[in-house]
């Protein structure tokens, strides 16, 4: 795994004077389990190779590292043996040196018979009716909302407005809502509902997906917690010091009970968000679009599960994908991590997860799917990303970086729009 060192690449140390680049030598980081897996190890120290002694370990994905064993990398080279697994899913090299007194680690994971990897968690036998009632209830209620100009954020290309959807419970949603010029000029234009990732915080740079709009979509970034997105950087802080500090915060908020479990208005939200877009008269009556990352990419997959009209759904490495896996000694499970909080693995908090859990709605997504994921990812492992690709059963692309951790990149990013394009009805 070579990564360039700059402010975007996130899984290297930004300008830093050394360098691991870890190869497998299959060139798709893929085995059949019993295969046995060789990754060239080169350490550079300001671009020369330096004999060094380190430390190396292999785990399963996610799994604690022990046993370390040493090598010396003569000129900065060497090859480790991975060795192999029986069963599908992923082991992941982690290599410890210390360099002028400075602990240094680098990993990288590979994969066997990735397409067999199947989650943990199994849908429960209420799963389509919980979610039935659930959006019943919220159909039962009129579609209430506010819209207003958000005249920092408008431009010659697209009108932008902050907008406030009222959920179940009382919640709501905050969201900005770019409105292309050529909507306004008559052009009927496809909606894309892009919800966050994990936290409690603002709508960082709204004019970031900005060429969303100027591709003639309406898109509407959305928020969770009903907190108005123009508070300052220091309020949401301290909101999020106060109720999501510890553990996994509001993910753990009511998971005892799935009818009173925080992320039930959450789900239910995505269908009111499309309730809103397609009422407005510049929708062009066909396109519904999911757009999003880690929990926005969760998001993402579960609208489009839960919602008809959505039939594209681009998903970046999702979480909330098979969360009650670590109930079981050795499975990889995924973000939140429950297996690290306050959260026991009952009978009731695992009926929770499972309702909610993305393994369970990809079966139900009809749309099309657009996913990525990468290999090196210890927020969203990539078992789980499998767990979910693998239980898809609709029309789906995938764009796999192995390289990658807990990121994309701009230019994949700006391809997810392309994709988008390219699948309109």
């Amino acid at each position: 795994m070579l990564t360039s060192i700059t402010a975007n690449a996130e899984n290297y140390p930004y300008r830093s004077d050394y360098m691991f680049l870890t190869t497998p030598n299959h060139a798709d980081w893929l085995y059949k389990t019993g295969e046995k897996a060789e990754v060239e190890v080169i350490f550079q120290h300001y671009g020369i190779g330096k004999t060094i002694e380190c430390e190396y370990s292999v785990a399963n994905d996610m799994m604690k590292h022990s046993d370390y064993k040493k090598i010396t990398l003569k000129d900065g080279r060497g090859k480790i043996n991975m060795g192999t697994r029986k069963t599908p899913g992923f082991n992941d090299l982690e290599i410890r040196t210390t360099l002028n007194g400075k602990k240094i680690s680098h990993h990288i994971k590979v994969g066997y018979d990735v397409d067999k990897i199947k989650p943990w968690t199994q849908e429960p036998s209420d799963f389509t009716r919980f979610w039935d009632d659930v959006l019943k209830e919220q159909a039962n209620r009129p579609l209430q909302y506010t819209k207003e100009l958000a005249k920092e954020y408008c431009t010659d290309k697209f009108d932008c407005y902050l907008v406030k959807l009222q959920l179940l419970d009382n919640h709501a949603f905050y969201g900005y809502l770019f409105m292309p010029i050529a909507a306004k000029q008559g052009k009927k234009c496809p909606v894309v509902l892009c919800p966050p990732g994990a936290g409690i915080k603002t709508i960082k740079e709204p004019l970031r997906h900005r060429y969303y709009a100027e591709n003639d979509m309406i898109r509407l970034e959305i928020e969770i917690h009903g907190i108005k997105p123009t508070l300052s950087e220091k309020d949401f802080k301290e909101i999020s010091n106060a109720f999501n500090a510890k553990n996994c915060g509001y993910l753990e908020n009511g998971i005892e009970n799935p009818n009173r479990y925080y992320m039930r208005h959450v789900y239910a939200g995505l269908v009111r968000c499309f309730d809103f877009l397609t009422l407005l008269p510049e929708w062009d009556g066909k396109n519904c679009v999911t757009q999003g990352g880690s929990q926005g990419g969760a998001l993402a997959i579960i609208g489009a599960a839960l919602d008809p009209r959505v039939n594209l759904c681009v998903a970046n490495h999702p979480a909330l994908s098979d969360m009650g896996a670590y109930s079981e000694e050795g499975r990889t499970g995924g973000y939140p991590h429950f297996n690290n909080s306050k959260t026991q693995f009952t009978k009731e908090t695992l009926k929770t997860m499972a309702l909610y859990d993305v393994v369970n709605f990809a079966k139900h997504v009809k749309g099309e799917v657009f996913m990525t994921w990468g290999y090196n990812d210890n927020t969203c492992p990539p078992t789980t990303s499998y767990a979910v690709w693998n239980n898809l059963q609709c029309k789906k692309e995938s764009l796999i970086t192995p390289i990658n951790e807990h990121w994309t990149s701009e230019n994949t990013e700006y391809n997810h729009m392309e994709w988008i394009k390219r699948h309109l009805k």
